[in-house]
Order: C-alpha cells, then sequence, then structure tokens
C-alpha cells in the first residue's frame, strides 16, 4: 500500500487530473444516473478546498502587504482593477461578435411554459457594502471573499506601520514572523489537500456526466458550441497579450491548466482559489501581487462569465426574430460589465446576470429557464475562462512590475 501511495505521489499532478477527466467521462457515460454514486467524493474535495480558503487568503495577504510598500501596493491595486474592467467588458464585445456570426437561437420557439425562479440581485451597492463586515467573525464565517480581503488589508497594513514605528518595531517584527509561520503551515496543509484533487475531479465529471447525459448537450448544441468557441477566441487574445508582454504562454499554461481543469470540473472560481494561488506561486509572480488580486479576481473578475451574458442575449435576440441593434450592443456592454462584478459572488450568479441583463433590454425570461438546463455545461467552460483571466491578469501586471526593488 505505502508503494502505491509513493508512486501516485511521484505522477505530476496534470497527468492525475487528466486521467481522472478520462474516467469521469467514462464511467459518466457508462453508468448513468448511477454514478451520482460518487457525488460525496466530489463534495469532499469541495469542503477541503472551501476549508483551506480563508487561511489562506489571510495569512498570505498579511504576509504579502508586509513584503511590498504601499505606495507599490496601490499602484499593483490600481492596475489590477482597470485590468478587470478591460477585459471584462473587451470579453462581452468577443461574445457578441462571435455569437453574431453564427447567430445560436435561430429557428428555436419559446412555448411559453418555460419557468425558473431567478435568485434576487443585491445590486452593486450591496456588494460595495458587504466589503466592510460589521463583523469580522461573521464575515469570515459567512466566506465574504471582499470582506475577508478588506480585513486582511486593514490588519495588514496595520503590522507594517508597526514594523515601521519606532517603540512597536519589535513586537511588530515578532508578530509578522508569526503570520509568516502561520502562512507556511497553511501552504503545506493545501500541499496535501491538492493530493486529492484528480478523486474529487473524477467523481464530480462522472456525476455531471451521468446526469446531464447526451441529450441535453444535443438540445441546445449550437449555443454551447457558440459559447466555447467565443472562450477559444477570448483565450487566444489572452495568448497575444501575453507574447506582446514577453510573457511565454507555455510555461504559463503549465502551471495555470491545473487550476483551469479544476475549475471546469468544479465550476467554482472561488472554491479553486487554493490551486490558482498555488499555480501563481509556481509561477513565480509576486505574493504581494497575487495575495489580493486572485482572491479579488474570483469574486470581481468574470470574462467567462462576461461571455456567457453577451452570448446568451444574442441567442435570445434571435430567438424572439429581433436582432440587436447598435444601441443595444452598446447597452449589453455597460450593464454586462457592470452585472459581471457586481453580481460574481451570489449563489446561481450566472442566471442572475442574464435575467439582470435580459430585463435591461426587455428580452424573454423564458429564455433564460431555457438556458437554464445547460447551465452545468456552459458554467464549466466560463468558469474556466474566470480563472485563467485571473491569473492572466497577475502575471501581466506582475511583468508590469519587474523593475520594483523588493520579491514577492
Amino acid at each position: 500500500m505505502r508503494k502505491i501511495w509513493k508512486a501516485y505521489l511521484e505522477v505530476s499532478l496534470i497527468k492525475k487530473v487528466t486521467i481522472a477527466l478520462i474516467l469521469g467521462i467514462t464511467v459518466g457515460l457508462i453508468f448513468g444516473e448511477s454514478a451520482s454514486l460518487l457525488s460525496p467524493f466530489g463534495d469532499l474535495l469541495m469542503n477541503l478546498l472551501q476549508f483551506i480558503i480563508v487561511p489562506l487568503i489571510f495569512f498570505t495577504l498579511i504576509v504579502g502587504i508586509n513584503q511590498t510598500s504601499s505606495s507599490n501596493l496601490g499602484r499593483m491595486g490600481g492596475k489590477v482593477f482597470l485590468y478587470y474592467l478591460a477585459t471584462s467588458a473587451f470579453a462581452i464585445i468577443v461574445g457578441i461578435t462571435v455569437a453574431s456570426l453564427f447567430n445560436p437561437g435561430e429557428g428555436i420557439t419559446l412555448s411559453g411554459t418555460e419557468n425558473i425562479d431567478i435568485p434576487e440581485n443585491p445590486g452593486i451597492v450591496e456588494v460595495l457594502l458587504s466589503i466592510v463586515p460589521d463583523n469580522i467573525i461573521a464575515g469570515f464565517y459567512e466566506m465574504n471573499l471582499l470582506g475577508i480581503i478588506f480585513t486582511a488589508l486593514v490588519f495588514g497594513i496595520g503590522l507594517s506601520v508597526m514594523r515601521a514605528s519606532s517603540h512597536l518595531n519589535e513586537m511588530g517584527d515578532r508578530l509578522y514572523h508569526t503570520f509568516d509561520s502561520l502562512n507556511e503551515l497553511t501552504l503545506i496543509i493545501m500541499k496535501a489537500i491538492l493530493q486529492y484533487i484528480p478523486i474529487g475531479v473524477f467523481a464530480i465529471l462522472a456525476n455531471i456526466i451521468g446526469n446531464q447525459g447526451i441529450d441535453t448537450l444535443l438540445g441546445l448544441g449550437n449555443f454551447i458550441v457558440v459559447l466555447y468557441i467565443a472562450i477559444i477566441v477570448h483565450l487566444a487574445l489572452y495568448v497575444l497579450l501575453m507574447i506582446v508582454l514577453k510573457i511565454k504562454p507555455i510555461s504559463f499554461f503549465k502551471e495555470a491548466r491545473t487550476p483551469m481543469i479544476t475549475a471546469f470540473v468544479t465550476q467554482s472560481s472561488t472554491g479553486v482559489l487554493p490551486v490558482t494561488l498555488n499555480a501563481a506561486k509556481n509561477l513565480g509572480l509576486k505574493k504581494s501581487l497575487y495575495g489580493f488580486s486572485l482572491p479579488l479576481g474570483a469574486t470581481m473578475n468574470m470574462d467567462g462569465a462576461a461571455i456567457r451574458i453577451a452570448v446568451s442575449t444574442v441567442f435570445a435576440a434571435n430567438v424572439i426574430g429581433e436582432p440587436l441593434s447598435i444601441i443595444a450592443i452598446f447597452q449589453v456592454v455597460l450593464i454586462g460589465t457592470l452585472v459581471s462584478v457586481g453580481t460574481a459572488g451570489v449563489p446561481g450568479a450566472g442566471i442572475v446576470m442574464i435575467a439582470t441583463v435580459f430585463a435591461q433590454l426587455g428580452l424573454p425570461m423564458e429564455a433564460v429557464a431555457l438556458l437554464a438546463a445547460i447551465d452545468i455545461l456552459i458554467g464549466m467552460g466560463a468558469t474556466a475562462l474566470n480563472v485563467t483571466g485571473d491569473l492572466v491578469g497577475a502575471a501581466v501586471i506582475n511583468k508590469t512590475e519587474k523593475n520594483a526593488t523588493e520579491k514577492g
């Protein structure tokens, strides 16, 4: 048994995940809904990832802040926000362009019986207010990532002030080393959790394929194909951006592929965050950068969701036989960018985003119900792109910061 475990550990994580993907699809197709018996193993993976997220974000960010100056942190933060807004808007433009070329939804009619309960959109104001938790413990308990990031920033900056103080520096240094040790402990635990990922991926994918089956895939196949074409186009633009900035795409994707695949299967940008942070570390990015940009991106940077909004809008317009006007396209870009940021942390966020844009443009909500039938299949690709966009952003901004004196 020990030899088997040792041999398992020696195989690279990406090879294990790839084998898990193939086995998951095979088992799902063969056993159908019976594959749901494996779902507890998938649930365990999600629990383990959620278990490590809070200490990982909190300690990584505090340590990262204390490895850079406040001016550098502010500069990097500004770049992160600009990147998120720009790529989200551009993703919507890509989605509309690709969808307009292939026209998904043509020939499909609504029966009028489609119905779906759409989660309430809390609005961007409420999301912004949630950044400052009224109770620190509740913020951690509720997994409010924006609140956790804010708390870590406050305590991290406070610790930095202590270390710079003439009479508190010794105490501040001791406290910093404590946080640094806790951060290393968290990373050790995370490495152990990473070894379980292939098993969880296998179980989740087998369950999805077994329950969704081929019929659902064929039912709205045109929409699914168009969405994935748009995702591939956007990925190509990421590659182009990296080439322009002299970032080696092959080296990047060698580390990024594991969080990409895990995000594809789990459909959770937040849940896969420990894997994404590990990839950023392996890429040699600054801890002071990725420590806050990746958790922030997991809740706010949604390029995949933006593409999903765009393709869904063109789909609904084609279903009712009213192609989008130039003004409507502009509205989709503007509203979709804000919505993809403002509702990212809401349960059922994909449906909320699409429904919000449809309501603004007067498109039929019945089309939302139609798209909900393939929510899992389109959510997989969108989530993988979300995570990729976060990592690309961290790599791009890290490149622009290469002349900074401190090391992350």
